[in-house]
């Protein structure tokens, strides 16, 4: 399993927004800075992020980018479903069409591992993440 490019700078753009928790907001062109990523791409990924209600913007003096709520609310399941949808490693478990679908021993079971994939990123809190580069 892989993530996409865009899932995956979701990820490196929530970590380096957590680290801005506490210490006011953030923009989406400092965000690309601290990141090396493109700024349209940043953008993108805020406008997803936000619609997800991980990131909320605040307009006005002081305003900017903050997380929407609490890093250690925030897991790695959270972020990759607001740029991928439900975790999911098999199409036909959403209903998409399958080859073999009328004789598959193994559909029944999918949902059972995708729920356990799905645990594993949840167990990881934002807050570990942006405390990875500061330990490293």
């Amino acid at each position: 399993m892989r993530l996409s490019n865009l899932a995956d700078y979701a990820v490196v753009t929530m970590s380096a927004a957590a680290r801005h928790c506490g210490g006011g907001r953030t923009s989406a062109a400092e965000l690309a800075a601290e990141t090396g990523l493109p700024v349209p791409t940043v953008q993108k990924l805020v406008s997803m992020l936000s619609k997800a209600g991980l990131l909320r913007s605040v307009r006005g003096a002081g305003g900017g980018l903050q997380l929407a709520r609490p890093a250690a609310a925030i897991s790695v399941a959270d972020i990759v479903e607001a740029v991928e949808g439900p975790i999911a490693l098999t199409a036909c478990v959403e209903g998409q069409d399958c080859a073999v679908d009328h004789n598959c021993s193994v559909k029944p079971h999918w949902p059972m591992i995708n729920q356990a994939l799905r645990g594993a990123l949840a167990g990881i809190p934002l807050t570990q993440l942006a405390q990875a580069r500061e330990m490293a």
